[in-house]
């Protein structure tokens, strides 16, 4: 349980990171 719940964790964080970068290019243009 600790393991899947630090699975989801690191998915997030993943996400985050990738909709921040992905923002940060659209004001880019």
């Amino acid at each position: 349980m600790g393991f899947f719940g630090s699975r989801m964790e690191i998915n997030f964080i993943l996400v985050l990171f990738i909709l921040l970068v992905i923002i940060s290019c659209a004001c880019e243009n």
